[in-house]
C-alpha cells in the first residue's frame, strides 16, 4: 500500500508524461518517443491507483480484470493490419464510453449516503452528464465502426427532419437531467437515468448515421475528443485528479484536431455534425464519365518509362494503397527512383485515409523516411515542377472539381493540385467514383494517364519494369 502523497506525485508524472506523449505524437521523428511516454505513464498511473490505499479489497477481481483487458489489447495489437487501424482506433473509443456508463450507474447506485445537501446535487449532475456523454460515445464509435470496417454504408442517413429530431433528444435528455437530479435528492433517479441513456443512445446512432462517407476522418477525431470528456466526466464522478486531466487532454486536443481536419477540407464542424456530406461512392455527383471526356489507359511497362525519365517525383496515397496494403511496394519503388537519382517525395492530404495521419502511419511502417514525407499546405505550390505525380487510389484529395465547380458537394475543400504538374498516374481499380461519390475531372485531363488494376499488383510489376 502507498499513501495519498505518493499517488499524488505518481499522478502528476503520469500528467506530466501524457503531456510529452502528445508533443511527441505531433511529430513523425519523435513519435516513437511520444508513445513510450504514454505507455510508462499509463504504467504509473495504473500501478498507483492499483496499489493505493483507495483499494482495499478484491484484488483478486482486479488483477483479473488486468490480466483480461491486457491479454486483449495484446492480441489485438498482433492481429489488426495497419490498414484496420481506423476501426480499431473507433472501437476503443466505444470501449471508453462504455465504461463510463458503467462507472456512472455503478457510481450512483453506490455514493447514495456519501454526499447530502449541494454537493449532492453536484455529484448527480456529474454522474448524469458522464453517462450522457459515455453513452453518445459509445453509439456513435460503434456506427463509426461500422462504416469503417464496411460493414454499414457510407452513405448517410437523412431522415426527414432530423435536425428537429436531434433537438427534441437533446430537450428530453435536459427534461430527464432535471428529473433525475429531482427525485435523486429524494432516493430514486434511477428511470429517468435510464431514459437518458437510451435517448443519448440513440443520439449517438443517429448523428454518426448522418454523416457521410467523406467525413469519416472528421468523425473519427470528433469521438476521440468525446472518449476524452467522457473520461473527465468519470473522474469528476469518482474524485479522480488524474482521470480529470486525462481526459480533459485527450478531449482537447480531439478537439483540435477535429477543427483541423475541418479547415483542412473548408468545412464547419457544425455543418459535419449535421451530417450529409459524402454518398459512399457509387453515385457520379459532378457529370457522369460520359460527359466528362475519354481516359487515356497505360499499362505497367509505360508507367515505368515515365518514371524513370522523370527528375521529380510526386507520390500521393489514398486509401486505395492501404486496402492493396502496397506500401511496401511504394517504398521499394522510391529507392530504386532515388538509387536513379530520382528526387521523390510524398504530397499527403490532412484527411487522406480514413482517419487522422492514416496514410503517415502507412508509410512509417514501410520506413519511407521522414524526411521526404510533406503535407499539403508544404509541396501544393511545387506541382508545376514536378515530371510525374503518382496517384495511388486517392480520388477526392485530387479533384479539380474542389475549386472549380461551386455546385460540386466538395467545393471549396483544399485538394493536391497534381494536375498542375506534367503527367500524373493515376492508379485505380475502375473509374467508380471515390468516398464521397463525387466524379473526378482529374481522370480526363490530357496530361493524365490511367493504370487500372490493385495497386500492390500493378506495383509490383512496375518494380519489376523498373
Amino acid at each position: 500500500m502507498i499513501n495519498e502523497g505518493v499517488v499524488n506525485v505518481s499522478y502528476i508524472i503520469a500528467t506530466i508524461l501524457f503531456i510529452l506523449a502528445l508533443g511527441g505524437l505531433s511529430n513523425q521523428e519523435t513519435a516513437r518517443r511520444g508513445n513510450w511516454y504514454g505507455i510508462i505513464g499509463m504504467a504509473i498511473a495504473l500501478l498507483a491507483t492499483v496499489l493505493s490505499e483507495n483499494v482495499t479489497a478484491n484484488y483478486g477481481y482486479l488483477i483479473l480484470a488486468l490480466l483480461v483487458g491486457g491479454t486483449v489489447g495484446i492480441i489485438l495489437a498482433r492481429r489488426v493490419q495497419m490498414t484496420q487501424m481506423p476501426e480499431l482506433v473507433a472501437i476503443l473509443h466505444s470501449l471508453v464510453g462504455a465504461a463510463a456508463v458503467a462507472v456512472g450507474f455503478a457510481n450512483f447506485m453506490g455514493h447514495g449516503s456519501g454526499f447530502s445537501g449541494i454537493e449532492k446535487t453536484i455529484h448527480d449532475i456529474e454522474t448524469y452528464v458522464g453517462i450522457l456523454i459515455g453513452a453518445i460515445t459509445f453509439a456513435g464509435s460503434v456506427i463509426a465502426f461500422g462504416k469503417l470496417s464496411g460493414r454499414i454504408g457510407g452513405k448517410p442517413l437523412t431522415l426527414p427532419a432530423r435536425h428537429w429530431l436531434n433537438l427534441v433528444l437533446l430537450l428530453g435528455a435536459i427534461w430527464f437531467g432535471r428529473e433525475f437530479v429531482q427525485q435523486s435528492a429524494a432516493g430514486g433517479g434511477m428511470e429517468p437515468l435510464i431514459i437518458m441513456t437510451v435517448i443519448a443512445l440513440l443520439f449517438g446512432i443517429h448523428m454518426v448515421m448522418a454523416i457521410g462517407g467523406a467525413d469519416m476522418p472528421v468523425v473519427v477525431s470528433m469521438l476521440n475528443s468525446y472518449s476524452g470528456w467522457a473520461a473527465s466526466a468519470t473522474g469528476f464522478m469518482l474524485g479522480n485528479d488524474l482521470l480529470i486531466v486525462t481526459g480533459a487532454l485527450v478531449g482537447s486536443s480531439g478537439a483540435i484536431l477535429s477543427y483541423i481536419m475541418c479547415r483542412a477540407m473548408n468545412r464547419k464542424f457544425l455543418s459535419v455534425i449535421a451530417g450529409g456530406f459524402g454518398t459512399g461512392g457509387g453515385s457520379s455527383a459532378g457529370g457522369s464519365a460520359e460527359e466528362q471526356g475519354e481516359v487515356v489507359p497505360i499499362d505497367t511497362q509505360e508507367a515505368a518509362a515515365l518514371l524513370s525519365g522523370a527528375k521529380e517525383v510526386m507520390i500521393i496515397p489514398g486509401y486505395g494503397m492501404a486496402v492493396a496494403q502496397a506500401q511496401h511496394t511504394v517504398y521499394e519503388i522510391t529507392k530504386a527512383l532515388r538509387a536513379k537519382k530520382v528526387n521523390v517525395r510524398f504530397g499527403i492530404h490532412p484527411v487522406a485515409g480514413r482517419m487522422p495521419g492514416h496514410m503517415n502511419v502507412l508509410l512509417a511502417e514501410a520506413k519511407v523516411p521522414y524526411d521526404i514525407v510533406f503535407e499539403m499546405d508544404e509541396i501544393n505550390e511545387d506541382f508545376p515542377d514536378v515530371d510525374v505525380s503518382v496517384v495511388i487510389g486517392a480520388n477526392d484529395i485530387v479533384n479539380p472539381s474542389a475549386l472549380t465547380d461551386p455546385d460540386s458537394p466538395i467545393a471549396g475543400m483544399p485538394v493536391l493540385e497534381c494536375w498542375k504538374g506534367e503527367t500524373t498516374i493515376v492508379l485505380k481499380r475502375s473509374m467508380a467514383t471515390g468516398y464521397a461519390g463525387v466524379q473526378n475531372p482529374l481522370f480526363f485531363k490530357e496530361n493524365t494517364r490511367m493504370l487500372f488494376g490493385d495497386a500492390k499488383e500493378t506495383l509490383d510489376e512496375v518494380l519489376k519494369a523498373l
